[in-house]
């Protein structure tokens, strides 16, 4: 499904559902070396395109890559056409067994090389099985939809507001310019962002005392939710519960959700985050130290349950993610958490983000936290970039210029003086990715092309 969130996008996905087949969501904008690639590591044989999708086609398809393309009225002659035969409709959907995939979802690709996850009906289900037991979304509900089809946030909101017989509706970026106004004139009572979408609110002056009264249920998703951001949020909407959802890809949508509970929620967080909360029922997790010990304490998040994926696509890259152990098929998620004594989850950082500067280990989470406490700055980014000595740290921030010896003498309470970062860089905002998280993989590069 080439397409951006258009009608014959929505309908595509359900059409293909009914049909029994599997829905590839792929991103027009997307470059399409990329694009075709995905579709060569998904199999697809026919694709459904809108507006957007025909304008990329050309070079999507310019290599003589071999697919049909669904003709769905304007698609022209310059393509092989699969025929729509009207009396062939079907009366009922097609029955499919639950391990079959209703979907394939790539991962964001921070290591440059995204990784097709099939993501079965059964796990689907148990996810929405989640969410129907916990919220009491109705057919006065309007979800918003801030994601793309291709990142499964935006699948959780077409099937959260249509499981439910609510309005989807699609925002455009163009939408923060005035998102009080956005929200009150289409009657969004379900808002779905990324916390970045709280920072890009908040720039725009869009949290002001109850401006956003008419939502009810807030989620945000796909990155750290910070304590602030949420506080923030909540003048604005007073009315609303907000929970804070995570799970990776390979774990159908989501796996832990915490709702905000004010100074419990703080006390329970970790570096001035959101917990993560507690696993879905039915599931289970460990937590695994470097020295791959089970630890009750900290360690790197470990899954098993139904909503576990079959493993990628290209089975090469199973290694070292998806493992057995005791007996059971877990996936290593890469993050580090830490148990809270209650049962909450706490996300520490990517078990990755964690670097040696002259042998120093440093928790790059932990610098984040430090200098966002500090007076006028916004949010803030450390990244590591290569040196004649090692590592060294360039930190990234938003809000106000902040002398520099301030920011160092904040940094000083976790970091020796021989690591301290090289250079403090006031940004106007962080580059995003297509998901709409901080692009850290942009910050890293140009921290490499400064000269210091």
């Amino acid at each position: 499904m080439l397409a951006g969130k258009s009608v014959t996008a929505y309908v595509g996905l359900l059409a293909v559902l009914y049909a029994g087949g599997t829905v590839v969501p792929l991103q027009p904008n997307f470059p399409a070396e990329l694009t075709r690639r995905m579709m060569r590591v998904a199999g697809v044989e026919t694709l459904i395109v809108d507006d957007r999708g025909l304008g990329v086609l050309p070079e999507v398809v310019g290599d003589g890559t071999r697919v049909r393309v669904l003709d769905t009225g304007g698609v022209g002659d310059g393509f092989p056409l699969v025929a729509v035969d009207f009396g062939a409709a079907l009366a009922e959907p097609v029955v499919v067994d639950s391990s079959e995939p209703a979907y394939v979802l790539f991962t964001s690709g921070s290591t440059g090389v995204p990784k097709g996850v099939p993501i079965s009906h059964r796990g689907f289900s148990s996810y929405f099985d989640e969410m129907d037991r916990r919220c009491d979304f109705g057919p006065a509900d309007v979800f918003s939809q801030t994601f793309d089809l291709n990142f499964d946030p935006g699948i959780h909101d077409v099937f959260a507001a249509w499981g439910a017989g609510a309005l989807l509706l699609a925002v455009p970026p163009s939408a923060y310019r005035d998102l009080p106004g956005f929200v009150a004139e289409h009657g969004i009572t379900v808002w779905h962002s990324t916390p970045s979408g709280i920072w890009m609110a908040r720039e725009m002056g869009a949290l002001e005392k109850g401006a956003l009264d008419g939502v009810r249920w807030s989620f945000f998703g796909g990155e750290a939710l910070r304590c602030q951001d949420v506080m923030d949020w909540l003048v604005a909407a007073p009315g609303s519960r907000v929970e804070n959802l995570y799970g990776p890809t390979e774990f159908s949508i989501g796996i832990c959700w915490h709702r905000w509970a004010g100074e419990e929620s703080r006390r329970r967080g970790v570096n001035g985050t959101v917990p993560i909360g507690k696993v879905h029922a039915g599931h289970e997790f460990r937590l695994v130290t470097e020295e791959g010990e089970v630890s009750s304490v900290e360690g790197e998040l470990w899954l098993t349950g139904l909503q576990i994926s079959t493993g990628y696509l290209d089975a090469a890259q199973n290694e070292g993610r998806f493992v057995v152990a005791d007996g059971r098929r877990w996936y290593r998620t890469g993050d580090r958490v830490r148990a809270h004594a209650e049962g909450d989850l706490a996300y520490v950082g990517r078990m990755d983000s964690q670097v040696k500067v002259h042998a120093w280990r440093v928790e790059l989470a932990e610098v984040d936290h430090v200098v966002r406490e500090c007076d006028g700055v916004r949010d803030a980014v450390t990244v590591p970039r290569p040196a004649a000595h090692g590592n060294e740290l360039v930190v990234f921030y938003t809000g106000r210029e902040v002398d520099e010896t301030v920011l160092a003498d904040g940094v000083r309470a976790v970091l020796p003086h021989s690591v301290l970062p090289r250079r403090y860089v006031r940004l106007e905002q962080f580059p995003l990715n297509p998901n709409r998280k901080v692009d850290r993989l942009a910050l890293r590069k140009l921290a490499e092309n400064m000269t210091i």
